[in-house]
């Protein structure tokens, strides 16, 4: 199956940004939804962001205009650009990819990478 490795986390101020990166292991983006979901203690697996097979985005209420997801197919990669981060944010951030369905959610996709941390103060 496909392997993830995520990796672009670090600790920033409110207000900040980081980008996180995706390297996947083979070309499945003509049939995979990737995607980025986080998980923070007590709190529930989080769907962020997801980019279909054809090109349709997808993203929480909660990141919607701070964060943006791509996709770059020459170098099998997908990032995750996140701006203007607030103390909720910090979470462990996991990159996903699975068989495409219509309402995909990243929280729900099989493969995931081993994660990468992001801390907001």
């Amino acid at each position: 199956h496909v392997q993830l490795v995520e990796s672009g986390g670090g600790s920033v101020q409110a207000g900040g940004s980081l980008k996180l990166s995706c390297a996947v292991s083979e070309y499945t983006f003509t049939s995979y939804c990737f995607g980025w979901f986080r998980e923070a203690p007590a709190k529930e697996r989080e769907g962020v962001a997801l980019i279909h097979n054809d090109g349709t985005l997808t993203y929480a209420d909660s990141v919607k205009g701070r964060f943006a997801i791509s996709r770059d197919t020459s170098n099998n990669t997908v990032y995750l650009q996140m701006d203007n981060l607030r103390p909720e944010d910090s979470a462990m951030y996991y990159c996903a990819a699975d068989w495409c369905w219509p309402d995909a959610s990243a929280a729900d996709l099989t493969n995931w990478g081993q994660g990468t941390q992001v801390t907001v103060s």
